[in-house]
């Protein structure tokens, strides 16, 4: 594998540039996916934010300026992309954006994509209740073992605030699984 540095002079490159780009989406796609798929919920709507996400790393690969490692830089703009879909879903339909989560929880039982039980629902339901951040941090920690170093970066989050803020999570998620 070539370095990262090597790679983005090939994105960066227009005679590379296609063919690089090309390898970047085989390397981001799946672990995108499942990025995207852990804040939005439904397999259709991760597909359509992966898309959009490539659309635009593609189209702003010029303003990419290497202050960040072209993983976070990624992952920053699937994230906001994943939580704009969400919102303006929500806004769509008149409500917030948790009660539009908690309407795609609902539907996950029929999703031939989700491929939990009846404990991994409760916890999908449990992570819904949890403000905005907590979630993104809980899912990036938990589902997709992200160090918060790479977390900070993504998110622009200190270090600190992440722990802490997984740490919230944490506790909420195991007093809802305990009460409900």
């Amino acid at each position: 594998m070539v370095n990262e540095k090597d790679f983005i002079a090939k994105l960066m490159h227009p005679e590379t540039r296609e063919t690089a780009f090309a390898q970047l989406v085989r390397d981001y796609q799946k672990p995108l996916y499942y990025h995207v798929r852990n804040i939005v919920l439904n397999h259709d709507d991760a597909d359509d934010v992966i898309q959009n996400t490539f659309i635009k790393v593609f189209r702003h690969l010029p303003n990419f300026k290497g202050d960040s490692k072209l993983f976070s830089w990624i992952y920053r703009i699937a994230t906001n992309e994943a939580i704009d879909f969400i919102s303006a879903k929500a806004k769509r339909n008149g409500i917030s954006n948790g009660e539009y989560l908690e309407k795609e929880i609902e539907k996950l039982p029929a999703d031939i994509y989700f491929e939990g039980d009846e404990i991994a629902l409760k916890l999908q339901k449990a992570i819904t209740k949890l403000p905005e951040k907590q979630q993104l941090v809980f899912k990036m920690k938990y589902f997709e073992e992200l160090k918060y170093e790479e977390m900070s970066e993504i998110l622009g989050t200190s270090v600190g605030a992440l722990k802490a803020s997984y740490h919230h999570a944490v506790k909420k998620i195991e007093e809802f699984l305990l009460t409900h």
